[in-house]
């Protein structure tokens, strides 16, 4: 198995595409990376919206002139999604930190990473922001994203706790109580306002909360906003909502930064006949790093197969890369004995594999695979291979010209409810998704495909002829004879002969991903390859297809049913709804959660909390 280049050497001959390439990106947080043609690192950027983040550098005008002169040079984008924009900020510190672009330093510091410090010398000890050496005796909470965050919650900590924050010299010259003890900022420490006894309660509730294993506070907050609620003061119900919002805030997991310790974390996806490795960096218990590697796939290829042979390329070959004490991977391989010990013996060390890890690194492990899903996406829309794809089809259907417009249906419902069909879009770029239309399937029969198909096929054709607008050259259908006949027989009906409908229908094995037979009509079949450019491109468009229905018939669904994003959820009961609005505040907070932070609301297990980020990240 041969591994391909960097995208970055691959863009060095021909402008970045920005068009092409927002159409792909996610809108979830993560970090970016820009490149220039020699490969070298412009500018490393968060945002809590990736796609609409890198839009804004290619707004037609308003751009500032340093901003100019950096798209000018962007030869290649790299995104590493994280799992919320505090995870952003952190590995966008580490990348900076580490290398430095030239695009960065005017913006950026080199400061370290901020704590939360309480001494443990004093009978009053204060709580008070802390960057630099960790000298001092006392506990360090953090690090923090940034002196913002310590700031905000030291504002907040004050507010629950009256603890106070300022310096020796003023806590030892106050005779009365300053403006804070006033304000309820302060419990009046210094002038014996509270004794030694309570102030050491509240340092104690203040060290629990910061180490996160005390909600107490936070229930007590969404009692108090429910009973505001009931005596209708909205105003204060608000001030407390948001007071538990920041509290979450405070006590989030960071995931970029861990337990300590190296590794390289490795995560395999295949798709559409290409596969992405997508791995990240630890150092000293940080991401500090990414990169995707796109090898070339064997026939039939599986995960573990594509891991074990970039390991042995990557980290075994005589000018290979330092071998980690860590390796985590996404699948277990084969002969992983084998590989472990030729691993040590490079090392002259011990080194582990494991793919069925806990704590940090399943967090780790997670971020990669879902950058390596979103990596291949982006692999598998590239103009080039798009183009490639559509040579290759040309030649496997025996056509005088290349496809320059191709359509696929599909349907979705629930048992027959709120059925939807999707007509998605294809042309020499890629996807056009502006040209994607959803179908409100009305008059077939509850769970009866093949009439939904005849009435999308029919709606959709009888108004592209009527308005006479350009027709596909090739209709795909996801099925075997009875979705094709469906196809046909519409077709003939509205007299269109200028498009060529294929079905795309499963091979011997049977299995979801390995189509191989394409059905010309009811008797003419032509089996293509699993390696065959042609076939990938179907699939793709199958898959787009699949997932645009998914989507429309989910929000249909839900919409019908008057629900919130929560009610929509298997097992996500009118308890479960009540604890987790307490615990976050509202429907954004929850959206903006972890799976982790999901997970800690009691009624929450860990797959449910996994089932609603899913349900509520579904792009």
């Amino acid at each position: 198995m041969s591994e391909q280049s960097e995208s970055t050497q691959n863009t060095a001959d021909r402008p970045f595409d920005s068009k092409a390439f927002l159409a792909q990106v996610t809108k979830r947080p993560g970090v970016y990376q820009m490149y220039s043609k020699s490969g070298d690192v412009l500018y490393v950027g968060k945002a809590k919206n990736l796609k609409n983040r890198l839009a804004s550098y290619f707004r037609r005008t308003g751009l500032a002139v340093k901003t100019e002169a950096l798209v000018q040079r962007i030869a290649d984008i790299q995104v590493t999604v994280t799992g919320s924009e505090t995870e952003a900020l952190l590995l966008e510190q580490n990348l900076i930190k580490k290398l430095r672009p030239p695009y960065n330093i005017l913006l950026r510091d080199d400061k370290s990473y901020p704590y939360i410090f309480i001494s443990d010398k004093h009978d009053y000890p204060s709580i008070q922001f802390h960057r630099g050496a960790r000298k001092r005796k006392g506990r360090y909470f953090g690090p923090f994203p940034s002196s913002g965050a310590v700031r905000e919650s030291l504002n907040l900590l004050q507010k629950i706790f009256r603890i106070r924050q300022c310096e020796e010299s003023f806590y030892r010259n106050r005779t009365r109580p300053c403006l804070q003890y006033q304000i309820k900022r302060c419990s009046g420490p210094c002038v014996g306002m509270v004794s030694q006894q309570q102030y050491g309660e509240d340092i104690r509730h203040a060290m629990m909360f910061l180490d996160g294993k005390n909600q107490s506070i936070r229930d007590e907050l969404a009692s108090q906003m429910e009973q505001a609620s009931e005596r209708l003061a909205f105003e204060e119900a608000a001030e407390l909502r948001d007071q538990i919002i920041s509290l979450q805030k405070v006590q989030e997991e960071q995931h970029i930064s861990g337990v300590d310790g190296d590794a390289d974390i490795l995560a395999c996806a295949i798709s559409a006949g290409a596969a992405c490795i997508h791995q990240l960096f630890v150092k000293s218990g940080r991401v500090v790093g990414s990169k995707a590697h796109f090898p070339k796939l064997a026939l039939e290829a599986q995960e573990g197969e594509v891991l074990a042979g970039f390991i042995g390329q990557y980290y075994l070959q005589s000018d290979g890369h330092p071998v980690p004490p860590q390796l985590i991977l996404s699948h277990k391989i084969e002969d992983g004995d084998c590989l472990v010990e030729a691993l040590q013996d490079l090392r002259k060390r011990k080194a582990t594999l494991s793919h069925s890890v806990r704590g940090a690194r399943s967090n780790w492990l997670k971020l990669a695979k879902t950058n390596a899903e979103q990596q291949i996406q982006l692999y598998i829309t590239n103009r080039q291979n798009i183009h490639s794809r559509y040579l290759q089809l040309q030649d496997a259907l025996a056509l005088e010209e290349s496809p320059q417009r191709m359509e696929c249906f599909d349907i979705s419902h629930s048992s027959g409810e709120a059925t939807v069909a999707s007509c998605v879009v294809f042309d020499q770029q890629g996807p056009r998704k502006a040209d994607y239309r959803r179908f409100n399937i009305e008059n077939a029969v509850a769970g009866d495909d093949y009439g939904a198909m005849r009435e999308a096929l029919s709606r959709r054709y009888k108004r592209l002829k009527k308005e006479e607008a350009v027709l596909p050259d090739i209709l795909v259908i996801d099925g075997g004879k009875g979705q094709l006949s469906q196809a046909q027989d519409v077709l003939n009906e509205l007299q269109i002969n200028s498009i060529l409908v294929l079905g795309v229908a499963k091979g011997v094995t049977r299995k979801p991903g390995l189509e191989s037979i394409l059905r010309l009509d009811e008797d003419q079949e032509l089996v293509l390859p699993q390696n065959s450019g042609a076939l990938h491109l179907l699939q793709h468009i199958r898959d787009e297809a699949h997932r645009f229905a998914i989507t429309g018939h989910r929000a249909r669904r839900g919409k019908k049913r008057n629900q919130s994003l929560l009610e929509e959820i298997q097992g996500v009961g009118p308890k479960r709804r009540k604890e987790l609005l307490k615990h976050f505040g509202g429907i954004q907070e929850i959206q903006r959660a972890s799976v982790e932070e999901i997970a800690k609301v009691s009624t929450i297990s860990r797959v449910m909390a996994e089932e609603i980020y899913a349900h509520l990240h579904q792009d």
